[in-house]
């Protein structure tokens, strides 16, 4: 089993970048979910209520962590981190302390999603944030991942997901709609449902729990019109659903770090 595919989201629901190797910090792999665009009242906003996020590209700048730029439809524009924060919320979680930018990004976002009012804001105490207890330790932290540092999809499992898909009569998916930042194959299909631990590389990595699956995973971020339709939720909730949700890839908690790379060794420790 091996690594096939790393990917990086530089600000919170925009566009895939994908990458060859990439270095797992205990946060996350580094330059992951570090920026989020927030609304008037420093609330996050994502793809889930403004999928347009899905075509702005971002790019921390080569040498500077604290700087990002964004590009789509031609234009682009870059903010970097100031001295000055605030607190900004995730779901309903508790604040978190965020850099806000010195420039500010409000007309540029307003021109290519449509809503006024937003910002971008980068994490500032990731080591600061608490995840839940029940699948992680006190220490454990993340940036503006949804639940934990980092998340594992298996492409044995989107096989098994799609040919169910395809006996309802209905298309594919791609592995995208999920987000995950490793791709792996070479297992059977939700062998990671079962993992306690996996060494990725030299990186050793906690299993904590499945991912509960919402509703981006229904727009297709190919397509041009991002269009929305009813997979993968509704075969997932046919053949994965427990506890009132639907499941799909798999979160880790880094116990150690390092640098990792397509083509790196997959080895899981099962229960």
């Amino acid at each position: 089993m091996q690594v096939v595919s790393l990917r990086i989201h530089p600000v919170k629901s925009t566009a895939i970048t994908p990458v060859s190797s990439a270095y797992i910090g205990f946060a996350g792999l580094r330059g992951d979910r570090e920026w989020m665009v927030v609304d008037e009242n420093a609330a996050m906003v994502s793809a889930r209520e403004l999928p347009g996020l899905f075509r702005v590209q971002a790019a921390p700048l080569q040498g500077e962590s604290a700087a990002v730029t964004l590009s789509a439809a031609g234009s682009s524009y870059t903010v970097r981190a100031g001295d000055s924060e605030l607190s900004a919320t995730m779901f309903t979680r508790p604040p978190m302390r965020v850099r806000e930018t010195t420039e500010s990004a409000s007309q540029w976002l307003e021109q290519v999603t449509g809503r006024a009012g937003l910002e971008i804001v980068q994490c500032a105490y990731p080591e600061a944030r608490r995840l839940n207890p029940e699948f992680s330790r006190p220490d454990d932290r993340a940036a503006f991942q949804d639940g934990y540092p980092v998340t594992v999809a298996s492409l044995a499992s989107l096989r098994q997901l799609n040919a169910w898909i395809e006996e309802a009569g209905g298309d594919p998916v791609q592995i995208d709609r999920f987000r995950p930042n490793v791709v792996i194959d070479g297992d059977e299909p939700f062998a990671e449902d079962n993992w306690t631990s996996v060494q990725i590389g030299g990186v050793r990595l906690r299993a904590a729990k499945p991912v509960d699956r919402c509703v981006m995973t229904l727009v297709d971020p190919a397509s041009p019109q991002l269009a929305k339709g009813k997979e993968p939720i509704r075969t997932l909730s046919r053949h994965r659903k427990w506890d009132g949700k639907t499941w799909f890839c798999h979160h880790l908690i880094p116990d150690t770090e390092g640098e990792i790379a397509i083509g790196d060794p997959v080895v899981p420790q099962q229960r």
